[in-house]
């Protein structure tokens, strides 16, 4: 079998030159759906062993400020696959862990390497660091945003229910980084969007604002509440994540007794359509904010979601990494 050429594949890459990926608020729906099409067929070649070395040569600097297993394995695998390499850096073997600018880090790797990714705190340090990269810079996720996550999330519905149309998405739970990039990737796409967490941990209002925009923009409908089973009622997509994400433990007590009620059970599925589908961006905490028998029943596609983060991302490097050949 012979390898695929960009020019085949349907990807215009000249049109995502100079582009980073920090946020899908940056991406028109156009081309989250071209990007989507992509990992499909990527997915497609890579199950049936073709080889697609799109990026022979080229090297993925990988900066991890926050621990990962998903994260880290899909995009080295996913270069290892597109015929390149990545290069694995912790805080601890960088510079950055020991107090070099964020402009200076940007500027020597945009001279070693063809593409930056990183798992990082604030969203300003990969702000930052994207204006002083030359090179294409990818979210790997910040307390903001995620999302590389979101493209995988709204693969997997796409490929389970065959349609954006007439889906009506939900996500219960924290509004945080997760909820924020699935929620602008679905109304990207027209699904409809619901939110329900507790008082007090709604999304961002500004990037909700942007959300009702996009909503506006494709015709999706926004709902915002603090009632869970008004949120799932007539779902096709129940989401859900931890209640506690990392570097807020010290919360731990407070917010298992503020997400009580917005436990996803069969209780509370049982107001979804029949042939809901449940997803976790993982890992999970079991028990907590959803039941052992939603998350390893009939109804889950968590695993099909991990594994749709390689396809998703390897669409995304070719896309800002690849070359027009």
């Amino acid at each position: 079998m012979t390898a695929l050429p960009v020019t085949e594949s349907g990807l215009n890459i000249e049109k995502y030159k100079g582009k980073n990926l920090l946020t899908l608020l940056d991406y028109s729906s156009e081309e989250i759906k071209e990007l989507l099409d992509f990992s499909i067929l990527l997915k497609k070649y890579q199950k049936e062993g073709v080889p697609h070395p799109l990026l022979a040569g080229k090297t993925l600097a990988m900066i991890f400020e926050k621990s990962s297993t998903r994260t880290r394995v899909s995009f080295e695998v996913g270069m290892n696959q597109l015929g390149g390499s990545a290069l694995f850096l912790s805080s601890k073997d960088s510079q950055l862990g020991r107090g070099e600018p964020i402009s200076d880090t940007a500027q020597v790797l945009s001279r070693y390497v063809d593409g930056i990714m990183i798992r990082t705190h604030g969203h300003e340090i990969i702000e930052e660091l994207a204006k002083f990269s030359t090179i294409p810079v990818i979210n790997a996720l910040t307390e903001d945003f995620h999302p590389c996550q979101a493209l995988a999330d709204i693969l997997t519905i796409y490929e389970v229910k065959g349609t954006f149309e007439g889906i009506k998405t939900v996500y219960v739970g924290d509004g945080n980084n997760v909820a924020h990039s699935f929620l602008i990737a679905c109304a990207k796409v027209g699904m409809d969007v619901a939110i329900a967490t507790p008082k007090g941990y709604e999304p961002k209002a500004w990037i909700m604002k942007e959300i009702e925009a996009i909503c506006n923009e494709t015709g999706a409908k926004l709902l915002i509440t603090n009632d869970p089973i008004e949120a799932v009622t007539g779902a096709d997509v129940i989401y859900t994540d931890v209640w506690t994400s990392m570097g807020h433990e010290e919360e731990t007590a407070k917010r298992l007794e503020a997400f009580n009620e917005f436990q996803v059970n069969k209780a509370l599925a049982s107001h979804a359509k029949d042939d809901y589908i449940f997803l976790h961006c993982l890992p999970a905490h079991r028990g907590e904010e959803v039941t052992v028998d939603v998350i390893d029943g009939e109804h889950s596609y968590i695993f099909d979601q991990a594994e749709n983060r390689l396809h998703a991302q390897k669409a995304v490097l070719v896309a800002l990494m690849g070359d027009a050949k």
